[in-house]
Formats: structure tokens, C-alpha cells, sequence
């Protein structure tokens, strides 16, 4: 769980770094000719104009140099401890592998170019180059830590953990939790099994209720995973609350030396010291989660800006044929219950909501979903851009927030989730979507239990590819307003 995490931002960290190195070497070149130009210094060699035809032939006389930068760079950045534990260093121990490995690799490539006896290779440009790659190396990480930092302090991208055990153990490993505050790690609450800790504080966190109560507190709180730091002997306490977890798509770890791992789904990790026993409902790879966002921001970013006229047309028609605000806003449930403001296009007149009721009796959907053929609260403008599905459109707002992903379970109103039977509430596991699997297989055509079965068929065969194969169907979904009502 954490150790992945962080190895993937390093990795990320690590192509960062290859990109700076890169565009430190091109900064050099041409500053190198600037200071040159200004001093009347000797021209460099193999450096024939201040261009990009010059900085590809200086690159092609000097290849030994050229490929050798970022590999060098990189390998003494690692042996010197750079990238271990890179989201709980401080800045002046960066700043001094900085100088050290900028120092090192000063002399590395000075005995490369004495092996190879690359004797017109500039000493300015050496020390140019690496001066510009540790001052820009410095402030990317100033940069990337102060983004990392700021989205945890502000809530975003937190996981939010109730700890069962109260003992020695679980004390520590709170104690851990709260020296990697900025992994962007909240502790919930504490469970514990005797009845008179319930209410008290430890470690400056509050017992919520002893291990038969956390179903309920699943339903109450915000928990992304519960992590067991109890003894070996309460392990035959936790088999109905892990299924209880697991039936909601609430992911758990056990802090317990067990090393048979004959459980399909079962990931033994190590969280600084606690060994770690997951047991996981969603399965996906961290570089797979990087690119399903990086696609929601950069799809939905064209996407707004490729549909501005449509948002201008249909805010106009509405307001022209009713009275009422162009946007409708209605509170959602987001993942593992999370509650966010849903953007749509207004297609019902002023005060839908309080008409409903009274039209609950003409519901053609069974479960807690409501949606009738013919509705009569459905404006003009309304029907055309349900239909086609233009009333979603400002969902991609809701996409760039993060509420939503482009492909994910529909997001359900609060109190259809109260409804929900045990096993359906695990489709709350994955964050939502624009569209899914539902969305282009008849949508209002088929059963609510139907739905819930392919949302969940959805979350357990996931991967970049189903995504790919949804997003493509929608399309000719959308085209032909199939399904819509």
C-alpha cells in the first residue's frame, strides 16, 4: 500500500529528473554562448551557432557526454540516497545530495572525457551545466514537494484509515501515520474491543466502538481502509468484519506476522517495520491510476473547450423557454461515500424536487432509482438535451475536480445509497464516472439489480483497456441517444 505509493513517486520523480537534466544541457549551450559572446571568450568547440541546428551538432560531436548526462545524474542521485524516503526528506538534506552529486559528477565525466581523451570538451560548459542542473533540480523539487504538501493540507487525495487495536502496536503505528502526515495519511478514529475504552483518547485520537461496530461506522464515516494492529490471538474476531469490508469494496490490512499467503487477492506489504497482510477489492497498478487521471484532466479539458459553444446555445434555449438557473447542482455520493456537488444542464422546470413526490407512484425503475418515460417536469429544451445527453456535459467541471473520472459506476443521490443492500455498496468503491457499462447497454432498459451487477462486474475487471472499449461505445451511444430517457 505505502511502499507502493511511494515508489511510485519516485519513479515519477526519476523521469522528472531525467527531463530536467535534459533541459539543463540545452539551457547550458546556449548560456555558454551568451557569457562567451559577452566576455569575448574563445569559441566553444563544435558549438557553430547559438540554434538548434548548433545544439544537435555540439550533441552529435560530444555523443559520449550527451548519452552519459542523465544516466550518470540519475545513478549518483540514487546511490547518494535522493530518492529513499523522498516525501519525508527535508529540503536541506536535499539540497545537500544536491551539491555532493553535482560535485561527483564534475569528476565522473571528467574521467570519462580523460578515458576517452575528449580533449576540446569545454570546462565551461561543464561547470555551466552543472550549476544550471542543480539550481533547476532544487527548485523542481521545492516546486513538486510544495504541490504535494499544499493538496494534502487542503484534503484532497487523502486516505482515510480506521485503526483497529488500541495496544503497544497500534500505538507505534499511529505514532508512524503521524510522522508521514504528508503522505497524505488521516486517521478516522480507533476501535477497540473493550467496552470502556469507548469514547477515550489515544494518541489524540478517539475510540469509536468496539469491532462488531464497524459496519456501522463504515456507513457513518469517511474510511478508505481499515488497517488491524491487533494480537495474534483476535485474529478469529475478524473474520465477519473483513467480510463486511470486503462486501462494501472497503480495503483492509492486517499488522500481524503471517507469511501463508493461500488467500486469492492477498498482498503482503511492509508499512516502516509493520508487516501488512492487504486484502484488496479494487485491483490496479499505480502507473494504470496516473494514467486514468492524466486522461480525465487532458480529455476533459478539450472537451469544455471544444463544447464552449454548445454550453452557450443550451445555457441560452434554457433560460429562454423557463425561468430558473442554467446549472443544476445536486449533492452525490463519490467514492466510499464521499459527498460532492454534481454539475448538470437544468432540463426540468423550477422545483422539480417538490413535484416528485407525488409522482413517485409512476416510477418505471424498481430499487431506490427514480425515472419515469414521460415526465411531465421535463422542459422542452430539456427532453432534446437528455436525449443526446447534453445535460451531463458540465460534468466534465466535475471531472476536473477530481469527483468524477471519465469512465467509473454512476454517481447515486445519498439516499439511494441508504437503500442499497450490503453488496451493493461496494460499487461506491471506485470513483464514479461520466459513463459506464450500464450507460451503454440500455441504460433505463434494464433491472436496478441488473446495473449494480455490471458496475460491479466493472470494478472487478477493470483495466485501461475496458475503459478504452466503454469510452468508444459511448460514443455512438451519445450520437444516437440510445437508451436515454
Amino acid at each position: 500500500m505505502f511502499k507502493e505509493k511511494e515508489a511510485f513517486i519516485t519513479n515519477i520523480m526519476k523521469m522528472m529528473d531525467a527531463l530536467v537534466i535534459i533541459l539543463s544541457f540545452i539551457l547550458a549551450y546556449f548560456v555558454d554562448d551568451y557569457i562567451r559572446s559577452i566576455y569575448n571568450f574563445r569559441s566553444m568547440a563544435y558549438a557553430i551557432a547559438p540554434n538548434l541546428e548548433g545544439l544537435i551538432y555540439f550533441s552529435q560531436r560530444n555523443w559520449p557526454m550527451t548519452l552519459g548526462i542523465v544516466p550518470i545524474w540519475l545513478s549518483l542521485l540514487s546511490i547518494f540516497g535522493f530518492y529513499k524516503d523522498v516525501r519525508t526528506k527535508t529540503f536541506d538534506k536535499i539540497f545537500r545530495v544536491i551539491i555532493k552529486v553535482g560535485i561527483f559528477s564534475v569528476l565522473v565525466l571528467s574521467s570519462i572525457f580523460f578515458i576517452l581523451q575528449m580533449k576540446l570538451t569545454s570546462r565551461l560548459f561543464i561547470g555551466i551545466f552543472t550549476i544550471t542542473t542543480m539550481i533547476l533540480l532544487l527548485l523542481d523539487k521545492k516546486v513538486t514537494y510544495s504541490i504535494l504538501n499544499s493538496i494534502h493540507e487542503k484534503g484532497f487525495n487523502r486516505i482515510n484509515l480506521l485503526i483497529v487495536g488500541t495496544g503497544r502496536r497500534a500505538q507505534e503505528f499511529i505514532r508512524v501515520v503521524k510522522m508521514h502526515a504528508n503522505w497524505g495519511l488521516s486517521i478516522v478514529g480507533l476501535i477497540d474491543d473493550e467496552h470502556g475504552l469507548y469514547g477515550k483518547e489515544i494518541e489524540g485520537y478517539r475510540v469509536l466502538g468496539r469491532i462488531q461496530d464497524i459496519p456501522f461506522i463504515l456507513h457513518r464515516k469517511v474510511i478508505d481502509r481499515v488497517i488491524f494492529v491487533v494480537p495474534r490471538l483476535w485474529l478469529h474476531r475478524l473474520d465477519e468484519v473483513i467480510m463486511a469490508c470486503e462486501r462494501e469494496g472497503i480495503a483492509t490490512s492486517i499488522s500481524m506476522d503471517l507469511y501463508d499467503l493461500r488467500i486469492a487477492h492477498i498482498r503482503q506489504t511492509n508499512f516502516n517495520g509493520f508487516p501488512l497482510l492487504e486484502f484488496e477489492t479494487f485491483h490496479a497498478k499505480e502507473y494504470e491510476l496516473f494514467i486514468k487521471r492524466a486522461f480525465d484532466i487532458v480529455f476533459s479539458l478539450i472537451m469544455l473547450m471544444l463544447l464552449s459553444p454548445i454550453f452557450l446555445i443550451t445555457g441560452i434555449a434554457i433560460k429562454l423557454e423557463s425561468r430558473g438557473p442554467v446549472l443544476f447542482k445536486q449533492v452525490r455520493s463519490g467514492i466510499n461515500g464521499r459527498k460532492f456537488t454534481l454539475y448538470k444542464f437544468r432540463s426540468m422546470i423550477s422545483g422539480a424536487d417538490v413535484k416528485k413526490k407525488q409522482l413517485e407512484v409512476m416510477n418505471e425503475m424498481d430499487g431506490p432509482v427514480f425515472k419515469i418515460k414521460h415526465d411531465p417536469r421535463i422542459t422542452k429544451v430539456g427532453k432534446f438535451i437528455r436525449k443526446f445527453s447534453i445535460d451531463e456535459l458540465p460534468q466534465f467541471i466535475n471531472v476536473l475536480k477530481g469527483d468524477l473520472s471519465i469512465v467509473g459506476p454512476r454517481p447515486p443521490l445519498p439516499i439511494e445509497v441508504e437503500m442499497y443492500q450490503l453488496w451493493q455498496r461496494r460499487r461506491l468503491s471506485l470513483k464514479p464516472g461520466l459513463t459506464c457499462i450500464w450507460q451503454v447497454s440500455g441504460r433505463n432498459k434494464i433491472k436496478f439489480e441488473r446495473w449494480m451487477e455490471m458496475d460491479l462486474e466493472y470494478i472487478d475487471n477493470w483495466s485501461l483497456w475496458l475503459d478504452a472499449k466503454i469510452l468508444f461505445k459511448t460514443f455512438f451511444v451519445v450520437l444516437f441517444g440510445y437508451g436515454a430517457q
